[in-house]
């Protein structure tokens, strides 16, 4: 998959620009602020519907103005596909695809698939688990509808069943609780087990990508903590019993402790876990390779790669790993951005580069 056009009418400090990009390598750069992330940012807001900077979609609509568009055509080996996305000052938005409105976020997944990666992506790493548990979530959204329906569904009865817990009459959660606990493990177990799955796949190629990029220097291992395994049936039979055991801690939490909002990964470097132990250098490695081997699962599902957005990676890397990496995507539309490029890093390689300044497209270079 490869997007061809990108339009953007009020989005950031875009007035209005539309940008060609190849379906090779495509580096934007210019000096800071003039517009490059914020190129980035509308793509992966197509594919994905969400914005992996802003909490609030206004935030996106150009100071000024009170709506803002983004639109894209991208390519793929089913045919083209547009996505249009109007923002509006109140946060709704009206998404179009091939035309068509459609007011689910879950029926714009699919069309457009991307792999975005920015310094803000260390947090994968380095931070809490709802980090990495996001990182799941978009991932597998992008993969499978049901899964995002599935999710959809879990968090309203999960906090449906955090209510009941805060009642203070013990007996209407001893008489309710049973209701919401044979749905809850119900949508918990498919999410559960597509995440297992997921991880299975993942992991090795992460390695693989992580020993190419760190020249071999480096092992590096994954391990999921969830604690459920089997199929569907076997994860929410062990799951049902285990929220049996934990019903006196969780009414004295007032929260339901066990379940995949409580999930995590733990990644493991050299034998040691590279959170506590692992430099910056290396914990950037780490979620680089993991996007990378995400980008190998969309190829192995979909049988092409997502667009692949790498958001001023280049600076935090030094220049065996700046080659390691290049050569990695060059099989795969790719989206750099940097304040500039060392061209010996993108040598006998077929790039694009587009200058950006002041929310304009300055020059092509191809």
């Amino acid at each position: 998959m490869h997007i061809k056009t990108l339009s953007l009418k009020n989005f950031r400090n875009y007035e209005s620009e539309e940008i060609t990009f190849s379906d090779g390598i495509n580096i934007l750069t210019g000096a800071n602020a003039q517009g490059k992330t914020n190129a980035a940012e509308a793509i992966f807001f197509l594919c994905t519907g969400y914005s992996p900077r802003a909490n609030r979609d206004r935030l996106v609509i150009k100071n000024g103005t009170e709506t803002a568009e983004i639109k894209g055509l991208a390519g793929s080996k089913y045919g083209d596909v547009s996505v249009r996305i109007i923002f509006n000052k109140n946060d709704k938005k009206n998404v179009y695809v091939n035309g068509m409105q459609v007011l689910k976020i879950g029926e714009l997944l699919g069309n457009m698939h991307s792999v975005f990666f920015n310094p803000s992506e260390l947090k994968l790493v380095q931070e809490s688990p709802e980090d990495r548990r996001r990182f799941l979530n978009v991932s597998l959204s992008q993969m499978s509808k049901a899964y995002f329906y599935a999710l959809s569904r879990y968090n309203k009865i999960l906090a449906q069943r955090n209510n009941l817990l805060k009642d203070p009459d013990r007996d209407v959660i001893f008489d309710t609780l049973p209701v919401w606990d044979q749905s809850l493990v119900k949508e918990a177990a498919k999410i559960i087990a597509s995440r297992n799955a997921f991880l299975e796949d993942i992991a090795p190629i992460a390695e693989e990508k992580h020993a190419i990029i760190s020249d071999g220097k480096e092992s590096l291992k994954m391990k999921t903590e969830s604690g459920y395994y089997g199929s569907e049936e076997d994860i929410a039979t062990a799951l049902y019993e285990d929220l049996k055991t934990a019903l006196e801690r969780d009414i004295r939490l007032g929260y339901t402790s066990i379940g995949p909002h409580r999930d995590d990964i733990k990644f493991v470097l050299n034998g040691d876990d590279v959170r506590v132990f692992g430099s910056q250098g290396q914990q950037r490695t780490v979620a680089l390779s993991l996007k990378l081997a995400e980008a190998e699962i969309f190829y192995k599902k979909f049988g092409e790669y997502p667009i692949v957005i790498l958001d001023d990676v280049l600076s935090e890397l030094d220049k065996k790993r700046q080659r390691k990496l290049v050569a990695a995507v060059e099989n795969m539309q790719t989206i750099f951005t940097a304040t500039g490029i060392d061209r010996t890093v993108f040598k006998n390689k077929n790039y694009r580069r587009l200058i950006i300044e002041n929310g304009k497209v300055k020059k092509y270079e191809d």
